[in-house]
């Protein structure tokens, strides 16, 4: 289980193993061909001194030296960019593996979890849910519906009590005095014009019953 998981841990010790080895292989050839350099560079030197001494002879001896040094340290760089196109290649090839173990990781997860969730229950579960919705909306309406007094209500007294007090309200604001337009105003030539009277105001029923009162009181 912890290998199909992660992937597979033996095959990713080699690789870094391997790559490991890559390395120190490639640092020692890097030093050799240090010291090989150097060793042609001071041949160049003996064979310009032998030049210099007349000896033609070693001064020769010096360069073919040189020659073998140079060869080997091509040799050497070939070597090394063998090592770094198989480095190469052993990434790439690690970055692969380690992808499709990823992915193969990802679907045995998916398929764990779909074999642990099936149709059936995605079924039952909705139907647990539809249930409790439905008896949670019957609770709701049982703790809505009016009890003791309010329950005797009949809804049609109620109903026919407000169009009666509707009826009442509209035949009260009929039976209220209408108010007079004001009268348009007349021209009158200059010169003569009279005073207007000053229109009364239209008393109400209440203020003609005081006023009838008021009178009989005075008798």
């Amino acid at each position: 289980m912890f290998t199909r998981l992660f992937g597979k841990p033996k095959q990713e010790t080699n690789a870094l193993t391997t790559l490991d080895k890559l390395n120190e292989t490639l640092e020692m050839l890097e030093k050799k061909e240090k010291v090989l350099l150097k060793k042609a560079s001071v041949e160049v030197e003996k064979a310009k001194d032998y030049s210099k001494a007349k000896n033609k002879r070693a001064a020769i001896q010096c360069l073919k030296r040189k020659r073998l040094y140079e060869q080997q340290i091509e040799q050497l760089g070939n070597f090394q960019l063998r090592i770094h196109d198989q480095m190469i290649m052993l990434e790439g090839a690690k970055a692969t593996t380690e992808t499709v173990d990823a992915l193969r990781t990802g679907a045995s997860t998916m398929k764990a979890m779909q074999k642990a969730t099936n149709i059936d229950d995605v079924d039952k579960t909705m139907d647990e849910i539809n249930e409790q919705t439905e008896n949670m909306k019957q609770i709701q309406e049982a703790l809505s519906t009016p009890i003791g007094a309010a329950a005797d209500f009949d809804e049609d007294e109620l109903e026919a009590e407000l169009e009666e007090l509707e009826g009442a309200e509209l035949e009260e604001q009929l039976l209220q005095p209408a108010t007079t337009a004001p009268a348009a105003p007349v021209q009158v030539p200059a010169g003569r014009q009279q005073a207007r009277p000053v229109p009364q105001k239209q008393r109400t029923a209440e203020e003609d019953e005081l006023a009838a009162l008021q009178a009989e009181m005075a008798l």
